[in-house]
């Protein structure tokens, strides 16, 4: 049992996933972490947290890692939904069965982590969940069909949770980065940001530390855009 913050970060051993692991242990919470490969092993290692090797797409891999979580530190008080990229290609040409990994990766994951950290926040008085989403969400892209649509849909999702369980000091929120520095940097890119420069996988992981904090306590049902001005409805 600790009585510092615990925060559970899914995706988490590389790109963006990483360096919110990175950023909330040094802001004070302990982490329990998970990735498909090794890397929120060795990370956890470092951070003085929990790895777990799993899928953000079975069910039974979640329940682990909430259930070690539990087991070791005896609370969860915030859960970062961070993810790989679904399959992309040409709109009519996508399997039936990578829509349905989408499904898996970019709403269901959201929806299981749901069902087992909702009723130990309740127990608990309250949490926050942020779900890490893409700018193309509500500017859809034909590079990114399978996100852009399944993403629209995890918003509605994020309101329709922060209805039901605001009421129990439960938050969820969802962060739209656009064009990040963990992937190769390109100069036709680079001209339709304002900011004419790719975000910072720090920066994107700041942002999600302060809608998990309490200074962001009012705040939820919302979907915040790090984008750089890369979008342009308002």
């Amino acid at each position: 049992m600790t009585t510092q913050k615990v925060a559970v970060i899914t995706a988490s051993g590389k790109g963006i996933g990483a360096a919110i692991a990175s950023e909330l242990a040094e802001s004070g919470y302990r982490v329990a972490m998970l990735s498909n490969s090794d890397g929120a092993v060795k990370l956890a290692e470092k951070l003085n947290g929990i790895g777990v090797t799993g899928s953000v797409t079975e069910p039974s891999d979640l329940a682990k890692l909430i259930n070690l979580t539990m087991e070791k530190y005896g609370r969860i008080d915030a859960v970062v939904n961070n993810t790989g990229h679904p399959p992309k290609g040409e709109l009519l040409d996508i399997l039936d069965a990578d829509w349905h990994l989408g499904l898996d990766m970019l709403i269901l994951n959201v929806v299981r982590m749901a069902r087992l950290v909702t009723p130990i926040f309740i127990k608990q008085g309250g949490g926050a969940i942020v779900n890490i989403s893409t700018f193309s969400a509500f500017e859809p892209k034909l590079n990114f069909p399978v996100s852009s649509t399944l993403r629209s849909g995890l918003a509605s999702f994020t309101k329709l949770y922060a209805d039901r369980y605001g009421e129990f000091g439960i938050r969820m929120n969802n962060v739209l980065p656009g064009y990040v520095d963990n992937y190769p940097i390109s100069e036709a890119n680079i001209a339709k940001i304002p900011m004419k420069r790719y975000a910072k996988v720090q920066e994107i992981a700041k942002t999600v530390r302060f809608l998990l904090s309490d200074d962001a306590g009012y705040i939820t049902g919302q979907n915040i855009r790090a984008d750089g001005g890369v979008t342009h409805s308002i």
